[in-house]
C-alpha cells in the first residue's frame, strides 16, 4: 500500500514542482507563453534542480536547504526561457504554428494579386494613377484627365464589388480627387450572376434556423435583383403580408476580407512611392472604407440604421415619404427581411407621374426635404438616394429603400451645415467662412482673410442675380476648400455627396429642379421654426441652466487669481508627461533601475553574509548567515536577469 502511494506521489509531486517553476519563472520576467513551452522550461527547471540536489550530497535534504534549491531551479528556468525568447520569439512560434493557414492566404493573395495585375494592364492603369493628384491640382488636360479617370473606373468594375464601393465611396470626395475622377467613379455599378437556388436555401435554413418553406408561405427563387454581395427574393409570409427577403452571399464575406487585405498591403505601397497616394491620405481613407464595408456586410447595422431614420421620420416632409418595415423575427446578421412596397423605382418612372396626375414638383420637394431632415434634425441620413433606391409607389407617395450605406452627423455638425446653408440663404461670406471652418479639419495655420475673399467670389459667381446654381456648386466649394489645405470629414463628404445624388433623383420627377434654392428655402423654413417663442424661450432657459454652475464659480474664482495677483503669487502649472506613452517609459526606466539597485543591494549584503565565518552551523560547516546570503543571491539574480531581459526585449 505505502509502495503505490509514493508511486502516486512521486509523479504528482514532478508535475506540482514543474507547473510551480513555469508559472514563477514566466511571472518574473513578465512574458506571456504557450502551454508547450512553459511545459519544457518548467522540465528543464525540474531536471536542473534534481541535478544540484543530486550535486550537493546528503546535505540536500535537508530542510533549511530547500529555499536555495527552489531559487536554484526559478534561476535556470528563468534562463531557459529567456534564451529561448530570443533565440525563437513566441510571435514566430505562433507564426509557425499558423503557418499551414497563412500559406493558404498568401496563395489566395497571390492568384488575386495575379488577377488584378492583369486588369491593370488591360486597362492601361499604371499611366492613369499617375493622372491623379489632389482636387484642384492643374496636372495634365482635362482631356487626358477624363481618359485616365474612365480607364480607372473601368478597372475597378472588372475588379469586383469591393473595388467598385472604393470606388463609390471615392466619388464623394470632391476635396481630395479632381473632378473628372469624381464624376467617373459617380458612373460605377456592378451586377452579378445570382446565386444558384440551392445555395439560397442554405444559406437561409442556416441563418434562419428552418427551411424557408417553413416560415415563408411562399418564395420566388429567381431573384428580383442581385449584387457581388447579396441578392432580394420576392416572399410572402404566413400572414399573407408580402416581403422582400435580402440574402447574402454565402462567399461574401472571405472575398471582402481577402480584397480589404490587398488594399491595405497596395495603400501602404503607394503611400511609400507615390506623392499622389500621400496626398490623399490613402491609408486613412482605406481604413475609413474597411469600417464601412464591415458594416454593410451585417444586415444587423442595416435594419438599425432603417429604424434610427423611421424614427426621426414621424412628421413633415420625412413623414411623407414611405420606409419599409423591417420584420424583426426573419432578420438577422446575412438575411434581411422587409415590408414590400408595391412601385417602380424612379430609373423606371417614364411618364408615370404625368399619367395620374401627381403633382412632380411636390414629391421632389417631399423627397428633398426628407433627405435634410434626416440629414439637419436626426442625424442618420440615406448616403445613397439614386433613383433606384427611390420608389414612386402605388399610392402615389415616394419610398425610400436600400438603407445599407448611411451617413451619421453628430450634433456640432448638425448645426454647422445649418449654419451654412443660412449663409448661402443670405449671401453672407462671413458666416459661410464660419461655417466652413466649424465644418473643415482646419490647420494649425490658416488665413481667414483670405479664405473669407475666396467665399465672398464664389458665392458672386454662383449665387449672384440671374445666377442658377446646380450640383456644380458643390464640387466648386469642395475645390476651393481643397485648394485652401483644408480637409473635409468624410461623413459631410457624404452629406454633400447625397444631396448631389438627390439632385439627380428628383430630376427624374421634375427636370431643371433648383436644389440649392430648395436648401435655402429649408433653411430659412426651419431657422423661423426654431425662432418662435416658445422654442426660444426653451434655448434661453437650457443655456441658463448649463451656465448656472459656471456663474455660480465665476467669483471665488476671480477673487483667488486677483488675490494671488496681488501677492505676487500668480503662475502657470505645465503638466509634464502628458502622453500616455512618455508616462510608460519613464514608469518602466524607474522600474528598472529600482530593480537593479535593490538587485545590487542584495547581491552586497549577500556577500558580506557570505564572508562571515560564525556560529550556528546548520548543514555541515555552512553558517546560518552563509545560508541567508545563498538565498540573497539568489534573489539578486533573478532581479537582474528580470532587468536584463526587459532591457533586451525594448520598452515601445
Amino acid at each position: 500500500m505505502l509502495h503505490t502511494a509514493f508511486l502516486i506521489l512521486i509523479p504528482g509531486l514532478f508535475v506540482f514542482t514543474l507547473v510551480g517553476l513555469s508559472m514563477g519563472a514566466r511571472r518574473l520576467l513578465g512574458i506571456r507563453i504557450g502551454n508547450i513551452r512553459a511545459a519544457i522550461a518548467g522540465t528543464v527547471g525540474v531536471l536542473a534542480t534534481m541535478q544540484i540536489i543530486s550535486a550537493m550530497g546528503p546535505s540536500s535534504h535537508r530542510p533549511a536547504m530547500t529555499s536555495v534549491q527552489v531559487l536554484c531551479g526559478i534561476i535556470v528556468t528563468m534562463l531557459f526561457l529567456a534564451f529561448s525568447e530570443v533565440l525563437l520569439p513566441s510571435s514566430v512560434l505562433s507564426d509557425i504554428v499558423r503557418l499551414p493557414r497563412a500559406l493558404r492566404g498568401r496563395v489566395a493573395r497571390t492568384r488575386r494579386y495575379a488577377e488584378l495585375s492583369a486588369i491593370a494592364m488591360r486597362n492601361g492603369l499604371s499611366p492613369s494613377l499617375r493622372g491623379l493628384a489632389r482636387a484642384g491640382s492643374p496636372k495634365g488636360t482635362v482631356a487626358g484627365r477624363r481618359h485616365a479617370a474612365r480607364q480607372v473606373r473601368l478597372a475597378l468594375e472588372e475588379a469586383g464589388s469591393t473595388f467598385v464601393k472604393l470606388g463609390q465611396m471615392l466619388s464623394t470626395r470632391y476635396d481630395l480627387l479632381p473632378t473628372e475622377y469624381v464624376e467617373e467613379f459617380s458612373r460605377l455599378h456592378h451586377q452579378a450572376a445570382p446565386d444558384p437556388w440551392e445555395r439560397v436555401r442554405k444559406a437561409l435554413t442556416e441563418e434562419l434556423g428552418q427551411d424557408p418553406d417553413d416560415v415563408f408561405a411562399s418564395f420566388d427563387p429567381v431573384p428580383l435583383a442581385a449584387g457581388s454581395m447579396a441578392q432580394v427574393h420576392r416572399a410572402r409570409l404566413a400572414d399573407g403580408q408580402e416581403v422582400a427577403v435580402k440574402v447574402q452571399r454565402p462567399g461574401a464575406q472571405p472575398v471582402v476580407e481577402r480584397d480589404l487585405d490587398i488594399l491595405h498591403r497596395l495603400g501602404r505601397k503607394l503611400e511609400e512611392h507615390a506623392h499622389w497616394a500621400r496626398s490623399l491620405g490613402l491609408c486613412e481613407l482605406i481604413n475609413g472604407f474597411a469600417v464601412s464595408l464591415h458594416e454593410e456586410l451585417d444586415f444587423r447595422t442595416e435594419a438599425r440604421n432603417m429604424a434610427a431614420v423611421t424614427s426621426a421620420a414621424s412628421s413633415g416632409a420625412a413623414g411623407a415619404v414611405r420606409t419599409p418595415r423591417v420584420h424583426e423575427e426573419y432578420s438577422t446578421q446575412r438575411v434581411l427581411t422587409l415590408e414590400w412596397l408595391d412601385g417602380v423605382p424612379l430609373t423606371s418612372v417614364g411618364t408615370a407621374v404625368a399619367d395620374r396626375g401627381l403633382d412632380g414638383a411636390k414629391l421632389a420637394r417631399q423627397l428633398l426635404d426628407c433627405v435634410l431632415e434626416q440629414i439637419m434634425l436626426g442625424g442618420v441620413f440615406h448616403a445613397d438616394p439614386h433613383p433606384g433606391n427611390v420608389l414612386l409607389l402605388d399610392t402615389g407617395q415616394i419610398g425610400l429603400i436600400d438603407f445599407g450605406s448611411v451617413g451619421r452627423l453628430d450634433r456640432t455638425m448638425r448645426s454647422a451645415l445649418r449654419d451654412l446653408l443660412l449663409a448661402f440663404h443670405r449671401s453672407d461670406p462671413t458666416a459661410l467662412s464660419d461655417a466652413m471652418l466649424e465644418i473643415v479639419e482646419r490647420p494649425e495655420q490658416i488665413d481667414e482673410r483670405k479664405l473669407e475673399r475666396s467665399l465672398g467670389r464664389f458665392m458672386a459667381r454662383h449665387l449672384g442675380p440671374g445666377s442658377r446654381p446646380n450640383r456644380e456648386v458643390f464640387s466648386e466649394l469642395f475645390l476651393l476648400v481643397a485648394r485652401h489645405d483644408l480637409t473635409v470629414p468624410p461623413e459631410v463628404a457624404a452629406t454633400f455627396r447625397a444631396l448631389a445624388t438627390v439632385e439627380g433623383t428628383v430630376e427624374r420627377l421634375v427636370p431643371d429642379f433648383d436644389i440649392v434654392a430648395e436648401a435655402r428655402r429649408f433653411a430659412a423654413v426651419r431657422v423661423r421654426e426654431e425662432m418662435t417663442y416658445e422654442r426660444v424661450k426653451e434655448s434661453l432657459i437650457d443655456e441658463a441652466i448649463a451656465l448656472t454652475s459656471v456663474l455660480r464659480r465665476l467669483p471665488r474664482r476671480v477673487d483667488r487669481i486677483t488675490g494671488a495677483l496681488e501677492d505676487g503669487r500668480l503662475g502657470v502649472r505645465i503638466r509634464l508627461l502628458a502622453d500616455e506613452r512618455d508616462r510608460r517609459f519613464v514608469s518602466g526606466l524607474v522600474h528598472d533601475v529600482l530593480m537593479s539597485f535593490i538587485g545590487g543591494i542584495i547581491a552586497l549584503v549577500g556577500a558580506v553574509l557570505l564572508s562571515i565565518d560564525g556560529k550556528p552551523t546548520i548543514i555541515g560547516s555552512v553558517s546560518l548567515s552563509q545560508l541567508i546570503g545563498y538565498n540573497l543571491l539568489g534573489v539578486s539574480c533573478i532581479l537582474v536577469l528580470r532587468v536584463i531581459f526587459s532591457i533586451s526585449r525594448g520598452r515601445g
